[in-house]
């Protein structure tokens, strides 16, 4: 399909919520899913959200299999959750680098649920229900935010854990460098 162009931190539509999904039989759904796949593969990212491409509705894309930017992260499935809800299992915070492609070339110490559940339909209107924990919850509740009109900067509690990637100091601040993005 296409490479679409990715919106960045300061663009107004980063920060509307979105609307959600109705008709999942619209060809135009089937093109948006298509190009956005495109576009994130062609940025190398783990997610991507409709928003994100313009789009204000409620849809998001995630999937990681191996990557070496990820060395230590456990697969992520490639799924496609339209208008997802995001459950936290417990009241456990953990902290984690991210990056992302609205944002690029930084990263930021953000705090997340450690393990959540994400309900939601995909693009043939089948349920998805899961639960999960670590990185995949991350990436979910990244890429969630995105519907939310959330960039992952608004989350960073202490701004000296937020920089241009490229100037981190590797040892003061190991995984800075890499991250989800």
């Amino acid at each position: 399909m296409a490479i679409r162009e990715v919106l960045r931190m300061g663009d107004p539509r980063l920060l509307q919520p979105s609307a959600p999904v109705g008709d999942l039989r619209d060809p135009a759904l089937a093109a948006l899913l298509a190009d956005m796949r495109d576009t994130m593969r062609s940025l190398d990212g783990a997610g991507l959200a409709a928003p994100q491409v313009g789009v204000p509705l409620q849809l998001v894309i995630f999937g990681l299999e191996h990557s070496p930017r990820y060395p230590d992260a456990a697969p992520v499935p490639d799924t496609v959750l339209i208008n997802p809800v995001i459950t936290p299992l417990s009241d456990e915070i953990e902290e984690g680098w991210e990056g992302c492609l609205s944002v690029p070339g930084m990263r930021g110490l953000v705090p997340r649920w450690r393990r959540i559940r994400y309900q939601g339909v995909d693009e043939h209107g089948a349920s998805v229900d899961r639960s999960v924990e670590g990185f995949h919850a991350r990436v979910v509740q990244h890429e969630v935010d995105h519907l939310l009109g959330m960039l992952y900067p608004m989350r960073i509690r202490d701004l000296r854990h937020f920089g241009f990637m490229d100037a981190f100091d590797a040892g003061r601040f190991p995984g800075a460098g890499s991250g989800l993005r």
